[in-house]
C-alpha cells in the first residue's frame, strides 16, 4: 500500500491543468486567478486630499498666519485649482491637492468668518500632513495580482481599480458525484428498516462547493453491472473528474473497480495506509479524467474527499498550494494500527496563543454525526502509536 504522502502525491501528478477562460469581472469572485493583474494608473493617481478643511502653502503657516482668505472650493472630481499665495481653498475628502498647496487643515480645527478661515490658536498643523502622496500605494504597471490566488470581494476592487472588464480564470471544472449501493435511500422516500439514507453524496456535493467547485451533479446508482457501466460511461465522458462513492472495497457486490477497468480507466492505486479511508481508489480515464472511488463510510468518504479530492482539483486549477497549517494536540492519542491516523478534532486557542486541536472521538468510519462538532482533523504519523498532548501535528481543516 502507498503512504498517504505517496498517494496524494500520485494523484497530484496524474491531474491534467483545467484551461483558463476570460471571465467578467462581476462573476469572477471565488474564481482561480489565471493571470497577472497590473496597475492601470499610479495609486492614487494624484495627490489625494484625507481631510475636509482648508489647503493652504504651509510656509504661509509658518510665518505665523492664521487667517486666510478663502479663494475658492474644490470637491472631489473637480479639477485641481491653483492656490493663490496667502489664501486658502476649501477641500474635501477625496480631492485632488490644489496646485502650490502642501497642508492640510481639518475643519475642525477652523472657523469661517466674512470670507475668512480662521485657524485654532492652539493648532499644530506639519508640511505634507492629511495628504495622500500620489504613486504612495503603487506606481503605474506595479504587479497587484498574481496567477494562482482565489480571487477575493477584495481583489474584485484590485481588478476593477486596473481597468479590466474582464480577467482570465481557469474554467470551471465539470464534476459528477456518484453514490453506489441497494442500501441507500435519498431523503424523501420511504424507507425499510434494513436500509440507509443516502448521505455522502449530497455530503460530497456540499464540501465540493465549499471550496469552489459547484458543478457536481449527483446520482445515485444501485449494485447493478449493466447500469453502473452505462451510467458510470455516460458521466465519465461528460466529466473531467468523477467520484464515487461506496462499492471499491473487496466484497462480492464491490463492482466499481471492475467496472472500470471495463470503461478504460487505468488504476493508479487501490488502498493507504490510513484510517480512515485505507480502500481509497484512485484511477485516469482514456481522456485524462480524474476518477476517485470514496469508501463508502462516510468518515472515510469525507475525509478521502478533502485530503485527495479538493488538492487535485485545487492543482489541476492553477490554485497556489496553502502553506501547511499546525496545531497542538490537545489531549493524548494512541492509535496502534501502523497507518496513518486521521483523527477529527476541534480547533480551539488558549490564552497563550496556542492552536489547540481537541480530538473528538468517531464511533466507527460510519459515525458522520460526530463530525458536526469538527473543524477538520489532523495527521498522526503511521510511525507512531502514542501521541501525547502538546505534539505539533499537521492540522486540515475541512
Amino acid at each position: 500500500m502507498l503512504t498517504t504522502a505517496e498517494a496524494r502525491e500520485s494523484v497530484l501528478s496524474s491531474m491534467q491543468t483545467f484551461a483558463p477562460e476570460k471571465t467578467p469581472v462581476a462573476a469572477a469572485n471565488g474564481r482561480i486567478l489565471r493571470q497577472t493583474v497590473r496597475a492601470e494608473r499610479d495609486q492614487p493617481p494624484f495627490d489625494r486630499v484625507m481631510m475636509d478643511g482648508i489647503a493652504l502653502r504651509f510656509a504661509d503657516f509658518e510665518k505665523g498666519v492664521r487667517r486666510f482668505p478663502i479663494q475658492a472650493m474644490q470637491a472631489a472630481g473637480d479639477e485641481a485649482l491653483t492656490l493663490q499665495s496667502g489664501e486658502c481653498i476649501e477641500i474635501m475628502t477625496g480631492a485632488s491637492l490644489p496646485r502650490n498647496s502642501d497642508c492640510i487643515v481639518p475643519v475642525e480645527r477652523i472657523s469661517v468668518e466674512d470670507g475668512l478661515a480662521v485657524i485654532d490658536e492652539d493648532y499644530s498643523a506639519e508640511s505634507g500632513q492629511f495628504i495622500h502622496a500620489r504613486a504612495s500605494d503603487h506606481a503605474i504597471g506595479s504587479e497587484l495580482l498574481t496567477p494562482g490566488e482565489r480571487i477575493t470581494p477584495l481583489d474584485i476592487a484590485i481588478i476593477a481599480s486596473a481597468g479590466l472588464t474582464e480577467i482570465e480564470t481557469t474554467r470551471k471544472p465539470v464534476i459528477r458525484v456518484i453514490s453506489t449501493g441497494n442500501e441507500l435511500v435519498p431523503a424523501g422516500r420511504s424507507i425499510a428498516p434494513h436500509q440507509i439514507r443516502l448521505s455522502n453524496g449530497p455530503a460530497i456535493q456540499a464540501m465540493l462547493d465549499a471550496h469552489g467547485y459547484a458543478d457536481g451533479d449527483h446520482e445515485h446508482l444501485v449494485d447493478d453491472l449493466e447500469v453502473l457501466r452505462e451510467r458510470i460511461g455516460r458521466h465519465l465522458d461528460a466529466a473531467d473528474v468523477v467520484i464515487l462513492s461506496g462499492g471499491v472495497s473487496m466484497g462480492k457486490a464491490d463492482y466499481v473497480p471492475a467496472v472500470l477497468a471495463e470503461l478504460g480507466v487505468n488504476v493508479v492505486f487501490h488502498k493507504v495506509s490510513q484510517r480512515p479511508g485505507k480502500p481509497l481508489w484512485f484511477g485516469t480515464g482514456p481522456q485524462g479524467q480524474a476518477v476517485f472511488a470514496l469508501p463508502g463510510n462516510p468518515v472515510s468518504a469525507l475525509v478521502c474527499c478533502r485530503h485527495y479530492v479538493i488538492p487535485a482539483l485545487d492543482a489541476a486549477s492553477g490554485l497556489t498550494m496553502p502553506l501547511p497549517e499546525f496545531a497542538s494536540l490537545g489531549a493524548d492519542v494512541r492509535f496502534e494500527p501502523d497507518l496513518t491516523c486521521f483523527q477529527p478534532v476541534r480547533v480551539l486557542s488558549n490564552a497563550a496563543g496556542q492552536v489547540l486541536a481537541i480530538p473528538v472521538k468517531t464511533n466507527t468510519s460510519g459515525d458522520f454525526t460526530a463530525l458536526s462538532a469538527t473543524d477538520g482533523y489532523v495527521e498522526l504519523a503511521k510511525e507512531q502509536s502514542f501521541f501525547s498532548a502538546g505534539t505539533p501535528v499537521f492540522l486540515h481543516r475541512w
